[in-house]
């Protein structure tokens, strides 16, 4: 039973061995026999929770533009030790940090006018560093990066 439902599991998209830990023990199985089969798994290199956290990595910083503080908190709700996510998050470079977040600013900032006031900038640029900032980008990254893109934007509003 417990074999067949991680395999379910693992069909419909990678789990970490936490996430199936969890998942058997709400079905009822007993823990010395989830602790068995998931070994077994573990084994055959179906569950790896190594290969599982440069996976989640590289996903979620391509479609939700995630930086590492956001994917380590996500790493780390997925049971991923700390060793792990450290080693899957180095596949994200400083550089690749910085052009998403200012990609996820351009596409805010397309689909908004640029504003004119001093206080309107002001809280353009709040709401755009805590999107930044849910997005698990640092405060200092974030305020930076805003500021120079409605910099750049004020610079071609200004430019005949």
């Amino acid at each position: 039973m417990a074999r067949s439902i991680v395999l379910r599991l693992l069909t419909v998209s990678p789990k970490s061995r936490r996430q199936l830990e969890l998942k058997l023990a709400e079905r009822g199985v007993p823990s010395a026999v989830a602790s068995v089969v998931l070994d077994r798994f573990e084994e055959v290199r179906l569950v790896d929770d190594a290969e599982f956290a440069r996976m989640w990595v590289s996903s979620r910083s391509r479609t939700r533009s995630l930086a590492r503080g956001a994917l380590r908190r996500e790493l780390a709700d997925k049971g991923i030790a700390q060793e792990e996510a450290e080693a899957a998050l180095e596949q994200l470079s400083a550089e690749d940090e910085l052009a998403a977040a200012r990609e996820l600013v351009r596409r805010k900032l397309r689909s908004g006018a640029t504003p004119a006031d001093r206080s309107e900038r002001d809280k353009a640029v709040r709401r755009l560093a805590s999107m930044l900032a849910r997005k698990g980008y640092p405060p200092a990254l974030a305020f930076k990066v805003v500021s120079e893109e409605l910099e750049s934007r004020y610079d071609e509003i200004d430019t005949p």
